[in-house]
């Protein structure tokens, strides 16, 4: 039987945030969605989720969204939507959340941050994540932030099976080392956290055992392929050429821009997490080969 008070996900309707809803749901839990008025959330209520319409840049229906909650989770992100309002999405909007959860009292909000986020004022969408955790704690808002890593299946499942295609897609070096997730497992550790044994304010690094290169991650996924295929190719779009579009590219500048930093940073060799704390939390995180085994398995590897 579901619990009685729900659990608020703010965007529900993404890839990452559609996850934790049926992590939720298969933990038993009631859940309650903030969709946006023109959003559709058919499949939502398909599900028994409770719609409840509002918009992060409009504090009175967050309130009214967050009002009797068991918790709330965050995986709204402007910046992937690229839009005019995304900016101000991951900035006034993360406010607003943090307003409203301190109005209505929310047991505990679980916030989607980013890795490093602390250390990178130079990458827009990352430090957007770090001033939304300073907001929270500024306003004495029980919560936690998980700090994920790079989403390999987003990246490596670009455009469709990699393995089918041979090939995937990176922006910089692909051989520097970094901390990947699967969205999968950080859904799960989403909804855990709504409960889970942590104090307040808390800020954990998500990722796996170790961190990996792209080309290492390109090696383990061919694996998983025909005994003679040719191996993956990573095609990588350098950090300079990056930059280079930022400056030329009118449209998509501030996101092409806010990609070139992020290369950059991921060059330095210091986007790893420490996963100690993770592992005292949730239990022990994936390995590499395990990962990557089960994002090959779902496209019927």
């Amino acid at each position: 039987m579901a619990d009685e008070k729900p659990v608020l996900v703010v965007g529900a309707t993404g890839y990452l945030g559609g996850q934790v809803v049926d992590a939720l749901l298969q933990r038993g839990k009631s859940v309650r969605a903030l969709v946006r008025t023109k959003s559709d959330a058919g499949r939502l209520e398909a599900k028994g989720v409770e719609i409840v319409r509002g918009d992060m840049l409009d504090v009175a229906s967050l309130i009214h969204a967050m009002t009797g909650v068991a918790g709330a989770i965050s995986t709204a992100a402007g910046y992937t939507r690229n839009d005019k309002n995304a900016n101000a999405i991951d900035t006034f909007g993360n406010s607003n959340l943090a307003v409203a959860a301190k109005q209505t009292g929310v047991p505990r909000f679980v916030l989607i941050s980013i890795l490093t986020c602390d250390l990178t004022p130079q990458v827009p969408h990352f430090w957007h994540k770090k001033q939304a955790e300073d907001a929270f704690e500024q306003l004495g808002v029980p919560f936690v932030a998980l700090r994920p890593g790079a989403f390999f299946d987003q990246t490596a499942g670009m455009g469709g099976d990699p393995l089918a295609k041979r090939r995937v897609m990176w922006i910089g070096s692909k051989d520097t080392p970094l901390t990947f997730v699967l969205t999968s497992d950080l859904a799960g550790y989403l909804a855990d956290a709504v409960e889970a044994d942590v104090a307040d304010g808390e800020r954990i690094d998500i990722g796996w055992t170790r961190p990996v290169s792209m080309t290492e991650a390109a090696g383990l996924l061919s694996k998983h392929g025909e005994a003679d295929a040719k191996d993956i190719k990573i095609m990588a779009v350098p950090t300079p050429v990056l930059k280079g579009l930022g400056k030329v590219t009118s449209r998509f500048a501030p996101l092409v821009s806010d990609m070139a930093s992020m290369s950059a940073w991921f060059e330095t060799g210091r986007y790893v997490a420490n996963t100690s704390r993770q592992a005292e939390v949730f239990g022990p995180p994936p390995s590499p080969e395990d990962a990557i085994a089960r994002f090959a398995a779902g496209f019927g590897h």
